[in-house]
């Protein structure tokens, strides 16, 4: 009798968790739909198929990575045409933007989102249409999200994902994650590689229990990623330590946000940085480090790349500009929106991690784009453990960084071209069909006004979520308008977008990481003078 009273009570918790994730979904689906989700105030005309073709961009100075010239730029049927002064199509049904005074550029590329996420109980707000309505409003017009395995198995998982995908409404590419490890794993990923465009594949090193690896499974994932081309990547946090600080943080009655980044110091994140660094070397394969929160793992990935060695440092835009004293906020919904992993960081380390992406230490911004609503986040009211991890970022990143890195003179336009969208093409081998303004390039392009300003609100934003972790941020810089396959979806503070209108980027293996690997294998061979032929022992 008591099991079956168990297994009732199992089953009534089971379904009020269900009925709340279909109010959480269903609820903002609703609202988003009565609105059109074009904008805030949108137009009659949102959602409707542009009438143009052929779009003529004049005067406005164009960026690339590495030049800046004040030219025109005509696009016809989604790709770039031409770039050159005095453009002149003698044609009428062409769309003319004037861009004097402005700058042209290649759309932003976000290598790190999670979008329609199942996480910690439940799943992230933003799917593949809203998540990329946010990116179009704010100057994004690409960006690889991560491919979660079903019960460990890639193929599984990565059909899943194209069905999430279905409604994108910009172009999009995958990573995949390993969370086990066996012969089928192995032979899926070489699957992933050959037919199904994937090139990087990730693997926690935190979340013991869900999705952590333990070292034997990722030396064996780094091995497999070199004989594949493909890049491997981590997220570096050390998670049986992350555990045992999570349990003295709730012994000492810390169970409010605090208590999470309390619980996973840098020292955590730098140790796991440096064995993944390591280990990287020891196979002689590249290495990418996800969310690159503190000095301590920033220095890290800096002692690796002095001393030679391939290794690629993303940051993130909320851990280059906001701080932890958030996380003590006495209000339980602000404070939690900040919580994240690896956590933002103290006073000290943003700025840190700015100069050292100025430097070229880090080399590409994303922004790990993983948004629960407060009702979410609310699941870990009376226990830190059980707040789901993320923040926003998609529509933000554009903005924030242009006006904390190119206003303030820490780096130029062009290098804001290379961190925001080049160097991301460039590393997981899209560029120059992505992250430039070329002939042969696709149209996917902004125009950026240096003179107009921009303030972030959860009111005004393209989010589901209602909250926003740079509520109230003003700034110079702002993205008037966002082409995307060359068609213009973000104009006059008016998103025009279609569900289904985005496109699936295939990523080739063997980026420019991988070139002189062969040679460096060779080398190691040659110097290790063995095996050593020794005459038999003497009977």
């Amino acid at each position: 009798m008591a099991e079956v009273i168990q297994s009732k009570l199992v089953w009534a918790v089971y379904l009020l968790h269900l009925l709340l994730l279909i109010f959480i979904h269903g609820s903002t689906s609703d609202s988003i739909s009565s609105e059109g989700f074009c904008a805030v105030h949108s137009g009659s005309d949102c959602g409707l198929p542009s009438p143009y073709t052929k779009i003529l961009i004049k005067g406005g100075t164009v960026v690339n990575a590495h030049h800046k010239e004040v030219a025109d730029v005509y696009i016809e049927n989604g790709v770039i045409l031409s770039v050159r002064p005095n453009i002149r199509i003698p044609d009428e049904n062409i769309k003319i933007i004037d861009a004097t005074r402005k700058y042209v550029m290649p759309g932003g590329i976000d290598p790190h989102t999670h979008l329609d996420m199942e996480f910690m109980g439940t799943a992230t707000i933003d799917d593949f249409f809203t998540g990329h309505a946010a990116a179009l409003a704010g100057g994004t017009t690409m960006h690889i999200d991560f491919v979660i395995p079903i019960n460990g198995n890639l193929t599984a998982g990565f059909e899943a994902y194209k069905h999430k995908a279905s409604k994108a409404a910009m172009d999009y590419g995958f990573h995949v994650a390993i969370t086990k490890w066996d012969e089928d794993v192995s032979k899926d990923m070489e699957v992933m590689v050959r037919d199904h465009g994937i090139n990087s594949f990730k693997f926690f090193m935190a979340y013991k229990g869900a999705l952590m690896v333990n070292d034997d499974l990722l030396l064996e994932g780094l091995k497999k990623c070199k004989s594949l081309g493909a890049l491997p990547m981590v997220h570096a946090e050390n998670g049986d330590a992350v555990v045992e600080g999570q349990n003295r943080m709730i012994d000492l009655g810390i169970t409010g946000p605090e208590g999470h980044a309390l619980s996973r110091p840098p020292v955590l994140e730098a140790e796991a940085t440096a064995r993944a660094i390591r280990l990287a070397a020891f196979v002689n394969t590249p290495l990418y480090v996800v969310h690159v929160m503190s000095i301590d793992a920033m220095e890290e990935i800096a002692k690796a790349k002095k001393a030679g060695q391939r290794v690629v440092g993303e940051p993130v835009v909320s851990g280059l500009v906001l701080d932890d004293s958030w996380l003590w906020h006495p209000d339980f919904t602000t404070a939690s929106k900040y919580v994240m992993s690896p956590p933002i960081r103290e006073l000290g380390h943003g700025q840190a991690l700015q100069a050292a992406l100025s430097t070229g230490t880090l080399q590409l911004v994303g922004t790990d784009h993983c948004t629960f609503n407060s009702t979410q986040k609310a699941f870990g009211l009376d226990d830190f453990r059980k707040i789901p991890n993320g923040v926003n970022g998609l529509e933000e990143r554009m903005h924030v960084l242009w006006d904390a890195m190119v206003e303030t003179g820490k780096i130029n336009i062009m290098d804001y071209v290379r961190i925001t969208s080049t160097e991301c093409a460039r590393i997981f081998n899209i560029y120059p069909k992505k992250g430039a303004i070329l002939e042969g390039s696709d149209a996917d392009i902004i125009i950026l006004n240096p003179n107009a300003s921009f303030e972030v609100s959860a009111t005004s934003h393209h989010s589901r979520s209602d909250t926003n972790v740079y509520e109230g941020r003003t700034g110079k810089g702002k993205v008037e308008v966002t082409i995307s396959r060359g068609r213009v979806v973000w104009e006059n503070d008016v998103l025009n977008v279609m569900p289904g209108s985005g496109k699936y980027i295939k990523m080739p293996p063997f980026s420019y990481l991988f070139d002189g690997i062969d040679k460096s294998d060779a080398a190691y061979l040659s110097s290790l003078r063995a095996p050593v032929k020794r005459a038999n022992a003497a009977s």
